[in-house]
């Protein structure tokens, strides 16, 4: 049995019934999800059930990159199992270590874009430590640049656990999902930070007003990190990701 198999019978029989009528979940938007080719589906990242629950809820089978680490399932029996599913459904390990290793490992990724295949990304790169949105990371304008795929934006909420009685629940999950965002005139400029961040930032946006969350210019791992108080974050809210004027496009002639 291949991956995509695989897949189908794993959402099929437990994920998509847990999610639609355990945690009554919905999506509001999915036409805006391009039917075929690459494309990158660009969320906020609040809970731990959004991994399985966006998925679930849409047609397209989508890939998720999960860090490199799990796949090599070298930490025990439950590792092993877990190394095993992602493989056995497909997902793509991604190097998050920093620096040239993390460009270096877009590779998995970039590949199933170009394959077509739509691709789930969390830009912030964590999930929120208090429920804002945080800054977004431009690994995930670099994907696009580099591909030409457009990025769909959605806008999650009710994905966190809160306390029902003596248990944790999550109740009535939402996805919102917007319309594709097209970058494809920069393709050539996935190297220029100042484009990558520009990016970056109108994606984020996108995502902003589809959650509804009060944005934070910070990355979220500051504050789980303990180096940006909770204080200091909140000095650092601001209305909107960017805001600035889009950057010139490589070789168009000057507007006059």
């Amino acid at each position: 049995m291949n991956d995509h198999a695989l897949y189908d019978v794993f959402k099929a029989t437990l994920f998509r019934p847990a999610v639609k009528y355990v945690f009554r979940a919905k999506a509001v938007g999915e036409q805006n999800i391009p039917p075929t080719g690459g494309a990158i589906l660009a969320s906020n990242h609040i809970g731990e059930v959004e991994t399985f629950a966006t998925p679930a809820l849409i047609e397209r089978r989508m890939t998720y990159p999960a860090k490199a680490e799990l796949f090599r399932g070298d930490r025990g029996l439950v590792s092993k199992l877990l190394a095993w599913f992602l493989k056995a459904v497909g997902q793509v390990p991604l190097d998050r270590s920093g620096g040239r290793n993390s460009v270096d490992g877009l590779g998995p990724i970039l590949d199933a874009l170009r394959g077509g295949d739509l691709v789930g990304i969390y830009p912030e790169g964590t999930r929120s430590p208090d429920g804002r949105l945080y800054k977004g990371r431009t690994g995930v304008a670099r994907m696009a640049l580099m591909t030409g795929v457009p990025v769909v934006p959605v806008g999650v909420r009710g994905t966190a656990f809160v306390k029902k009685g003596p248990i944790k629940w999550v109740d009535h999950p939402v996805a919102v999902i917007g319309k594709p965002l097209d970058f494809s005139a920069y393709q050539n400029q996935a190297d220029d930070r100042a484009v990558l961040r520009w990016v970056t930032d109108e994606i984020m946006y996108q995502i902003m007003l589809l959650s509804g969350q009060t944005y934070v210019d910070a990355y979220g791992s500051s504050v789980k990190s303990g180096s940006l108080t909770t204080a200091e974050a909140d000095g650092r809210v601001k209305a909107r990701p960017g805001g600035g004027p889009a950057p010139a496009v490589a070789g168009a002639p000057p507007v006059s």
